[in-house]
């Protein structure tokens, strides 16, 4: 029996990898790819593959909410969530929107395949570090988490452009990518910045290293004294 598997990831080089890892395996035939969060409900629906590997990262809708939009049309769908980073967020996150599983995008071939097999066996799949972390904040739940219960008011669209904007993307660009106004986007912006208590765009991009939503940047005193007027555009 060959597993019929759905690969949702916008960068074309981890993309066409991920391809070639699984159809290594003579029991994974991979029967199309999709490039954002619409596209990949779209193919989802009209596939109803055996396993979704869904970016969380996805450009216009997440794949947080593509994977909360499939599950409601396809209750039974497989969805393995596919994270960049190193957070609990990220994989909570996931697993609340209905993810079978999260593994982290560098893990190698192997536990790629591993966790492809767990989660179409039925059972779920976490990499070692996000089930280290979630245990971690599920023993420890004041640990260094001032901002946690603030961050869980987000709405989705909320926590996207937090993200964006974190990464060092403006308002403008964040609304490219999300297919939003920008006006809606400086919008949904005053309003997370208010529900974090945050006073600026440094003290922004410093919660989301804190919280693990992104990579600490290697960023200058120069370019970091510059981050207010780039965002704000």
């Amino acid at each position: 029996m060959s597993y019929r598997l759905l690969i949702a990831e916008d960068h074309p080089l981890i993309r066409h990898g991920l391809r070639a890892v699984l159809s290594s395996n003579p029991d994974f035939s991979v029967v199309d790819d999709a490039s954002d969060g619409r596209e990949a409900v779209l193919k989802a629906l009209r596939l109803e593959p055996d396993l979704v590997l869904m970016d969380l990262s996805l450009p216009g809708t997440s794949g947080i909410d593509a994977t909360a939009q499939i599950r409601r049309r396809l209750p039974r769908q497989k969805v393995l969530a596919l994270s960049e980073y190193d957070s609990e967020i990220h994989a909570g996150e996931a697993l609340r929107a209905g993810c079978d599983g999260c593994v982290k995008k560098d893990c190698t071939p192997d536990e790629m395949l591993l966790a492809v097999k767990t989660v179409l066996s039925g059972r779920r799949y976490l990499s070692q570090e996000l089930a280290s972390l979630l245990l971690d904040d599920m023993l420890h739940p004041g640990k260094s988490r001032r901002d946690l219960r603030p961050w869980d008011t987000l709405s989705s669209r909320e926590r996207a452009i937090f993200r964006l904007i974190a990464e060092g993307g403006t308002n403008r660009s964040a609304a490219a990518h999300l297919n939003l106004s920008a006006k809606t986007v400086e919008k949904h912006r005053a309003n997370l910045m208010r529900k974090l208590k945050l006073g600026s765009a440094v003290e922004l991009m410093l919660l989301a290293v804190d919280l693990g939503v992104v990579q600490r940047p290697a960023l200058s005193q120069r370019a970091g004294a510059g981050l207010e007027s780039s965002l704000a555009s």
